[in-house]
């Protein structure tokens, strides 16, 4: 155990915030709470950066002051960190009277030891960006971030010995690989910023009124990086009120979209560096959330609004797209068909499919009480091993800060549980009245869910507890130390379940047929294909032929075989066609696409015992309907006599592979 500081930036309040300033804080919250639960001290800072000309134009075309302007705007970012349930221990405020005080008392002992001059400034400036270009950094004569219009400003200015400090900062990023990530971001502060040379800082401004008056001459005011920069000290107390400052500082990770690592990794290092601080042990900048047509942004209009998301498909699903989608550090494309499939497959297919599997399984098996094991066999131990690398390579990503990663590990136990509950079939168990052996797969089944549970708990505010309840185990699973709790065998036997509403609502789309080449007609306007698919799936056996005749009339050339597009599929559900004993309906995942088919298969398949399967389907067949149901395509299956098995891979290859 030990202490953890983990701040974001703090956001400029110019407008609403968008889903990708969400992204950021929704990756800090997690990590906050991961620390809290292994015991470690945490404190987690998030806030607001209210200074700056931007604000105030903004405020005048409002009608309104700057601190009225920025009032409102705060307002809805607190609501919203609260509809996400954001643990954030503080929030700082730049117009607050604590930061005001405390960024005048650093600015005086940065001037009074010489760090700190006044001089004239002459350059291009980017009032959206809030920041100053030298001529050789424009593009095309606009700013290099937002490719906006500049501005040649001249004015009387105090400037900060950015210089002085160069090479030290430089010497320290050399020595501390770490201090930057990911890695692209270290060595472009190396190359672009600290090889080519640092000029002064200009850190304060004359033009405009809205910001910290410089104490000492109050026709200036601080310049906004200074001031915003020093937000993660001032938190704190620095330098007047030391108490947390002294128990948290340096901060563990500094964590903020890519756009604004070099203020954190240049900038704020040798502000540190001057006022004799140590400096923070992590900077790390991770990629954008982009639309299709370029980078999310206020000023383009192209933003999504989190509040409408989680209010369209609930709080714990957006969570977990924001923290599964996008590899930490990359940039990411927002997509909402790429959302819904995550909450069909992984939420509503993976994990609510499980938990509801399992508790069905156990209350009609069991009575409803999770049985006590009865020995472990090698099937089994591989679910406990899947359970043991899950924890393990949790810590390990999250400490690396890969939190998609960190949740691949965890569904990937939900996956192989899943499939353990195929092969272990525990309906042919209790059929054959194997108790013994059938109490076994039940415990498994439902300590794989509460070990899942457990693990889940930084991430998803609300499901851990669902999962739990319906487990019926007594508490609160985020009050819970996972390094000491997720390991397995801690699950009471005896434990009654209670099912309960589903995990997640799979989400249907408009899409319900498939794009598929023309086939040529048959009786009633079928081809002959699905004529033959509709009475195979019906039940009725096509009437048998021979192999081959003599002259090769049975025979198909290679380019008639190639139109067949057999692929591997995965069957997400399951269940029997009402009225019938011969078919069923099954969802089936294709590559990123989900299909119904309707199988003949009834007689030879429980419906619970496909779920999780690969199957092999003619992906092209023309859709049929079936007793009403629409069937997007044919199962493979071999018969001899009465007996039927289905056409599988070997081994698992993944939904939407083509059979060669």
């Amino acid at each position: 155990m030990g202490k953890f500081y983990l701040t974001t930036p703090i956001y400029y309040p110019s407008d609403k915030l968008h889903i990708g300033h969400a992204y950021t804080t929704v990756i800090a919250d997690a990590l906050a709470r991961y620390h809290r639960q292994i015991g470690d001290d945490t404190y987690f800072l998030t806030g607001t950066d209210e200074h700056g000309q931007k604000i105030q134009r903004r405020a005048e075309e409002a009608g309104k002051s700057p601190q009225e302007f920025v009032d409102g705007i705060v307002k809805g970012i607190k609501s919203l960190w609260q509809l996400l349930k954001i643990t954030n221990d503080d929030f700082i405020r730049t117009t607050e009277e604590r930061h005001v005080k405390r960024v005048q008392a650093i600015f005086n002992h940065l001037y009074e030891q010489g760090d700190i001059y006044k001089s004239e400034y002459e350059g291009w400036y980017c009032t959206p960006c809030e920041t100053f270009w030298l001529e050789r950094q424009l593009v095309e004569g606009r700013c290099p971030d937002c490719e906006r219009e500049v501005e040649l400003v001249h004015e009387e200015s105090y400037f900060f010995r950015l210089s002085k400090y160069a090479g030290r900062l430089l010497e320290h990023i050399e020595a501390h690989p770490e201090f930057i990530q990911p890695v692209s971001r270290r060595n472009e502060m190396i190359n672009n910023f600290l090889r080519p040379g640092l000029e002064d800082l200009c850190v304060s401004r004359t033009t405009f009124s809205w910001g910290i008056p410089v104490p000492f001459d109050s026709k200036h005011v601080v310049y906004v990086w200074l001031d915003a920069l020093t937000n993660y000290i001032t938190a704190l107390g620095y330098p007047d009120d030391p108490e947390l400052f002294q128990r948290y500082w340096p901060a563990d990770v500094h964590l903020m979209a890519k756009e604004i690592v070099r203020f954190h990794a240049i900038i704020w290092p040798i502000i540190l560096m001057a006022l004799d601080l140590p400096l923070p042990r992590r900077i790390f900048g991770h990629g954008w959330l982009v639309l299709e047509g370029g980078k999310m942004s206020k000023s383009k209009g192209n933003v999504i609004d989190p509040v409408v998301l989680v209010g369209k498909y609930g709080l714990d699903a957006v969570r977990y797209y924001l923290l599964r989608e996008m590899p930490f550090g990359a940039d990411g494309v927002y997509s909402e068909d790429a959302l819904i499939l995550r909450i069909n497959n992984d939420l509503a297919n993976d994990l609510g499919n499980l938990l509801h599997r399992t508790v069905a399984m156990i209350e009609k098996f069991a009575g409803g009480t999770v049985p006590a094991p009865n020995g472990y066999e090698a099937l089994d131990r591989e679910v406990i091993d899947q359970a043991a690398a899950a924890l393990r390579e949790r810590k390990e990503c999250i400490e690396k800060l890969e939190i998609s990663n960190a949740l691949a590990a965890i569904f990937r136990l939900v996956e192989k549980t899943n499939k353990y509950i195929d092969s272990a079939a525990p309906w042919a168990l209790n059929k054959e009245g194997n108790r013994e052996r059938l109490a076994t797969v039940l415990y498994t089944m439902a300590e794989s869910l509460r070990v899942t549970a457990l693990l889940l708990t930084p991430f998803l505010v609300e499901t851990p507890g669902k999962i739990w309840a319906q487990l019926g185990l007594d508490g609160d699973p985020a009050a819970l130390n996972p390094e000491n709790e997720a390991v397995w065998g801690r699950f009471p036997a005896g434990t009654q379940v209670k099912k309960g509403n589903p995990l997640f609502p799979r989400i249907e789309t408009e899409k319900t047929g498939c794009d598929q080449p023309p086939a040529p007609a048959g009786e009633k306007g079928r081809s002959p294909a699905a004529e033959v698919q509709a009475k195979v799936q019906a039940g009725v056996k096509p009437p048998a032929k021979p192999a081959e005749t003599p002259d090769g009339a049975d025979l198909v050339t290679i380019e008639e075989f190639a139109r067949v597009d057999l692929r591997v599929a995965r069957v997400l559900a399951a269940e029997r066609v009402p009225d019938t004993n011969k078919l069923l309906k099954l969802t089936i995942k294709l590559g990123g696409e989900e299909r119904q088919l309707v199988a003949g298969i009834g007689q030879h398949y429980e419906p619970a015992s496909l779920i999780g399967r690969e199957i092999v389907v003619v992906a092209n067949l023309k859709p049929a309907k079936i007793r009403g149901l629409l069937s997007q395509g044919m199962l493979l299956a071999a018969t001899n006599g009465d007996e039927l098995a289905l056409v599988v891979p070997e081994k698992p290859v993944g939904g939407g592979a083509r059979v060669r």
